[in-house]
């Protein structure tokens, strides 16, 4: 490689220190991975997030959707949506209303069996509230140059 230099890399610091949000959870749906991005985007602490369930940030008419797809995926070991960005919304501890965008990827064991998910995730609630004004200014006008 033309002079590139190996550096080991400290996997554990670097989820510590990613500005994305990084959740791993486990076959059944529970937290075993809740980054301190985590922890600033959604509003858990570490202590409360690990364990539980992910419906902490799952907004509850969500919940069947996502639990189905969840159990498809650990049954089938395949996931529809490995490379694409996924924006939904999500719930703060607060209970206020996020849009997130987020990627995922399975975790496999030895046997080559699901063992979990991780997902990487960023907050697009600014970004979302701004293109959906942007739209209703954009049919405000067309609903006067076509009038």
């Amino acid at each position: 490689m033309s002079g590139l230099v190996r550096t080991p890399v400290d996997y554990e610091q670097l989820v510590e220190v990613i500005g994305d949000a990084i959740v791993v959870s486990d076959g059944s749906g529970a937290v075993n991975l809740w980054n301190p991005a985590a922890e600033r985007l959604f509003g858990f602490t570490q202590a409360e997030a690990i364990g539980k369930s992910l419906d902490l940030i799952i907004p509850e008419r969500l919940r069947e959707r996502h639990w189905a797809g969840y159990r498809k995926t650990m049954t089938s070991g395949e996931t529809r949506y490995a490379h694409d960005l996924l924006r939904v919304p999500a719930v703060h501890k607060d209970g206020r209303t996020l849009s997130i965008a987020f990627t995922v990827g399975l975790l496999f064991g030895p046997q080559r069996e699901v063992i979990g998910i991780v997902a990487v995730i960023r907050d697009e609630t600014t970004r979302f509230a701004e293109e959906r004004n942007l739209r209703k200014r954009i049919a405000e006008l067309e609903k006067h140059i076509f009038a």
